[in-house]
């Protein structure tokens, strides 16, 4: 479950039938992992969801191993359920106090995600511990544009070096409009008519304040790409 990521060219990432679907938010994905060779390494995603996202990395993209990390129950039982992947594992734990030990990780991996922590710094540095040095911290996730320079602020002192940053937030209206009609439909079929108010801006559709937030350029969504110092 994200916003999704889309370009000028349609389906330009090869998937299995069975993924295309969620073509969408699978891109996402891949813009933030993809640019890192990752085969053989030693994941970790914080705040997996429902797990397709790990499933996707640990599928198309190779990891030796990858951990899905959720603070819900819940979530964590419906990925173990949903996603048996060899070398794929799902745990509960919080983004706050990851648990896992000093320099475990080859990367740490987190999609939009992290505008639901407390606090963001302390994530920050629960990432730097777990990371081994020369890892790799992949982001991605969105801010109010007035928020911005603080969140930069925040990753510029976390005692990782930024490789780099991009504005994402055309690419994730876009992929808004085209997934648009699905997720009216999903709602539709599944939500109660009480509850749908709260689902269309969930779920960012077209007309909802957070659709039209980062169409105007008032919500900005960034991927990075930062890095664990040798020494």
């Amino acid at each position: 479950m994200n916003y999704g990521f889309a370009t000028s060219e349609a389906n330009v990432l090869a998937l299995n039938m069975a993924d295309d679907p969620d073509r969408h938010g699978i891109q996402l994905y891949h813009h933030v992992v993809g640019p890192i060779d990752v085969r053989g390494w030693k994941l970790l995603e914080v705040g997996s969801g429902r797990g397709g996202g790990s499933s996707f990395i640990k599928r198309y993209l190779k990891p030796d191993r990858m951990i899905g990390l959720d603070l819900s129950k819940h979530a964590v039982h419906l990925s173990r359920e949903r996603h048996r992947v060899d070398g794929l594992e799902f745990r509960v734990g919080d983004a706050e106090n990851l648990p896992l030990d000093d320099g475990s990780v080859d990367a740490v991996i987190n999609v939009e995600s992290s505008h639901c922590y407390p606090s963001f710094s302390r994530f920050l540095s629960e990432v730097h511990r777990v990371l081994r040095p020369g890892g790799y911290f992949l982001y991605a996730d969105f801010r109010a544009r007035e928020s911005v320079p603080a969140w930069h602020k925040s990753l510029m002192e976390s005692g990782l070096a930024l490789v780099k940053e991009t504005d994402i937030t055309p690419n994730v209206v876009m992929a808004l409009e085209r997934d648009n009609d699905r997720k009216l439909a999903l709602i539709d079929r599944l939500v109660p008519r009480r509850l749908r108010a709260s689902f269309f801006d969930f779920a960012a559709v077209k007309g909802s304040p957070l659709f039209e937030g980062f169409k105007s350029g008032n919500y900005a969504y960034r991927s990075f790409i930062l890095r664990k110092p040798v020494s």
